[in-house]
């Protein structure tokens, strides 16, 4: 395992691999041998190893096993025990978003959200969670089914203005609904990266305002959201050293070119 991991950062001779393990080249060239066979790494023309196609092939397969609802379910179900509210998953699907998972709170009042069902984009908290991080010309494919209907006196009713907010959530990394489509219910929502740190989800946490308003749900969620975010994403293979700053897939967000 650390020969596979000193491979990873860069390809190296045995001799190399051998003075980094501090035992005698013969043991590390073995060990080297053995990985080869099994394509894990690979001898490249000037004598030193690389990471092989095994290894590739092998990675696919454990990402296979693991997606996103499978990670986050027992995540969200602890986000939703802190103060018993519901917590949705969202990912997007071709041109658009829709709700994955959901965990009810065992009080008696409910909110109406099915999984499977497609997100309003310019209301949801996970919609613009999602789709401020989009590449624009994704952005823009998936924001052509965004009607900007008004539903409150909070709803978001143009395509610049929505953008406007889109750039607000790159800047602080959330996103809020402040009753944008039903004027009783507030909701946070925090993206989900993958290993290559493109956003593939969104998890947010719903309240009630009658029993908790936007600025308290900010109070006493916004950091176990942001937390519960971060650790679905490190299992996703995602950590920030890789990912950088938000440059090609964290892109401004402008208002779209009319027509």
């Amino acid at each position: 395992m650390r020969v596979l991991n000193l491979l990873a950062e860069e390809p190296q001779t045995p001799s190399e691999i051998s003075r980094r393990l501090d035992t005698h080249r013969s043991t590390a060239l073995r060990i080297m041998e053995v990985l080869a066979e099994q394509r894990l790494i690979r001898r490249l023309p000037d004598g030193r190893y690389g990471i092989g196609p095994g290894l590739i092939t092998l990675a696919q397969r454990a990402l296979d096993q693991f997606t996103v609802v499978q990670l986050a379910r027992p995540h969200l179900v602890q986000l939703s025990e802190l103060h018993d509210q519901t917590v949705h998953l969202a990912e997007r699907h071709d041109d658009h978003i829709v709700y994955t998972d959901k965990i009810e709170p065992k009080r008696s009042i409910r909110l109406v959200s099915r999984v499977g069902e497609n997100v309003r984009l310019h209301t949801a908290a996970v919609a613009k969670a999602i789709l401020a991080f989009l590449p624009p010309e994704t952005r823009t494919l998936l924001l052509a089914n965004a009607d900007f209907t008004r539903y409150t006196d909070t709803t978001i009713t143009s395509a610049e203005d929505f953008l406007g907010v889109l750039a607000e959530v790159v800047a602080r990394g959330w996103a809020i609904d402040n009753g944008e489509y039903e004027d009783y219910i507030t909701s946070l929502a925090a993206p989900i990266r993958d290993a290559t740190g493109n956003v593939v989800a969104a998890i947010s946490v719903i309240e009630l305002k009658a029993v908790s308003t936007a600025d308290e749900l900010k109070k006493n969620m916004l950091q176990p959201l942001l937390d519960t975010a971060a650790t679905i994403s490190t299992e996703l293979g995602w950590t920030p050293a890789k990912s950088g700053p938000p440059s090609p897939e964290h892109p401004p967000v402008h208002a779209p070119t009319p027509g």
